[in-house]
This record gives C-alpha cells, structure tokens and sequence, in this order.
C-alpha cells in the first residue's frame, strides 16, 4: 500500500552545497542520515536534485528497471554510460555513483580501471561502485583506488552473483555467513573503499558490523543503525510491478497514474475528444484563403 507524500523542506542554499567526499564523511561523523537513490535518466535525476538527496547511483539495477532485461547480468557497460551520461546531464549537487556491471571489472585489474575510467571520463560520475567483498572484487577496488578513482563497494545480496548465493535473498543468516560478510566488508574498507553498501543483511547482523567499519555505510534491506539507506528509484515511486523486496516502502504509485493516464488519452483519441479545439493552433482567415489558392489553382 502506497504511503502519503511527505513534505519536505529542502534548503534554500542546497544548490550551492555540492557533495563531496569529506562533507559524505562528516555526515557520518555527526550521525546524520545519507539519503541516497538510484537513477537511469534525465527526469529521475531531476527528481533527485530538486529533492535534495545526497548520493545517486546509476545502479545495474537499470538493466531491469528501464532496459527490460530479466536480471541485471546481461546489461553492458556501454549501455549503462548512456544512462550515466542523462542522468549527469540532471544533476548539480549529489554526488554522482557509476555500477561497474557484471563482466567489466572481474578479468583483471586493468580492466577493472579502464571500466571505470569510463565512467568518470565519459559520463562525469565521480565515483564507481563495484559488488562483492571477495579476493577478487577487493583486489580489483584497490586497483581503482590507486588509479585515482573513489570506490564504494558492495556486501551482503550482490544480484550480479545472486545465482551463487542461492537466488534474491537476505544473506548472513547464519554465523558463517555472517562473519564472511563482516570480513568483506573489512577488507573492502582496507582496500581503500569510500563506503559500502549493506543489502539484504539481518538487522542485527549490520549492527555487529558497524562498530568495524569507519566509512560510510548505505543500506538496502539492512535495518536502521547504518549511516544511510538507498531505494531503487522504480520501487520507492511504485514505477514497476508487483510488490518488490520486503526491504522496499513505496512512496507513491506512479506505475498506476501512468496506465490511467495512457488509458484516458487512449478513450480520448478513440472518442474523438481529443484534440479539443484549444489544443490547435489558429491562422488568419486570409493566409488560409491564400493557401487554398495555391493548393487549388484551377478553381
């Protein structure tokens, strides 16, 4: 069930406040909440900006959200530097996350940097993000680090492995798990990590990790004690179908207002009603009768 709008006030000077990395840290230091959403395109990123949230991320996620794929593995980076350059072209003060997608980062280290590269020199993002706490995906996030580029990592559900992990679902339930996911996270922040993202991990899991960790920590699915959340912008504003995860609180239900909208113009262009004569544009009665002259010499 969709929640009531809040209303929310956005200072007046916040358009001068850009993010940055050490006001991201300072957040942390003084408890205040990140706010942080995903966005694919130029109308979501407007959105973000004139809503005042702090982080955006142009998530893999988009391979689903927006480019109809069935899970976010088969999405390309091209495909996702298209979005990311929209989506910069919408903001001025978040500070703005690329996801490294499946397949650009794991081969090597140099892939790793050359992928993310692209993203700061051909979409402006200034920060990539990359999923899993592994050997590998520490390695390759500290090869990016020393190329100069900010890294937020990843721990907890990674949907880019989610078939490893057993489908989409909250992961360190149990002592194992839930130690290996306290270790990646470790090693993500030793590695040189920015943040890290916190998904789909037991509340009591993340509070037991938090005193570990010194960067700031994002959470989806994660429970409240970490430094921010983050939501799919599709399933805050109700923009898909079907519930989504138990982690997800709908703010709206845009998904259905479209249909209406699309339906009620549909019935009008059917019916005749639409275009009423106020959505035309008029011309001098003497312009058209010379029209029709030129049109029909002979009559």
């Amino acid at each position: 069930m969709s929640s009531a709008p809040t209303t929310i006030n956005v200072p007046a000077d916040a358009s001068s406040l850009p993010m940055t990395l050490p006001r991201l840290y300072e957040m942390k230091r003084h408890g205040e909440p990140i706010v942080m959403v995903t966005a694919y395109d130029h109308p979501s990123a407007r959105a973000a900006e004139r809503a005042g949230v702090d982080l955006v991320l142009v998530g893999d996620s988009g391979a689903m959200t927006v480019l109809g794929y069935d899970s976010t593995v088969p999405v390309e980076l091209d495909e996702l530097l298209v979005l990311a350059r929209a989506v910069r072209r919408g903001l001025q003060t978040p500070f703005l996350i690329g996801d490294l997608p499946f397949g650009s980062y794991e081969i090597s280290d140099e892939q790793a940097v050359t992928s993310a590269m692209r993203f700061i020199k051909e979409a402006g993002c200034d920060a990539v993000k990359l999923e899993g706490g592994g050997e590998t995906s520490v390695a390759r996030a500290r090869a990016i680090v020393r190329a100069g580029i900010p890294v937020m990592g990843h721990v907890g559900l990674t949907p880019q492995t989610s078939t490893a992990l057993g489908g989409y679902k909250a992961q360190g339930r149990t002592a194992t798990d839930g130690a290996r996911i306290a270790r990646e996270a470790v090693a993500l922040q030793e590695a040189g990590c920015f943040s890290i993202v916190f998904e789909a991990i037991p509340t009591g899991l993340a509070n037991e990790i938090m005193p570990l960790i010194t960067v700031p920590v994002i959470g989806i699915g994660a429970g409240p004690a970490v430094d921010g959340q983050v939501l799919v912008f599709h399933d805050l504003l109700g923009i898909r179908e079907g519930l989504g995860a138990r982690f997800v609180k709908r703010y709206a239900n845009l998904l259905e207002d479209m249909v209406s909208g699309v339906a009620a113009y549909a019935h009008d262009v059917r019916s005749r009603t639409y275009p009423a004569p106020e959505h035309g544009y008029s011309i001098d009665e003497a312009e058209l009768t010379a029209i029709r002259a030129e049109l029909n010499p002979d009559s």
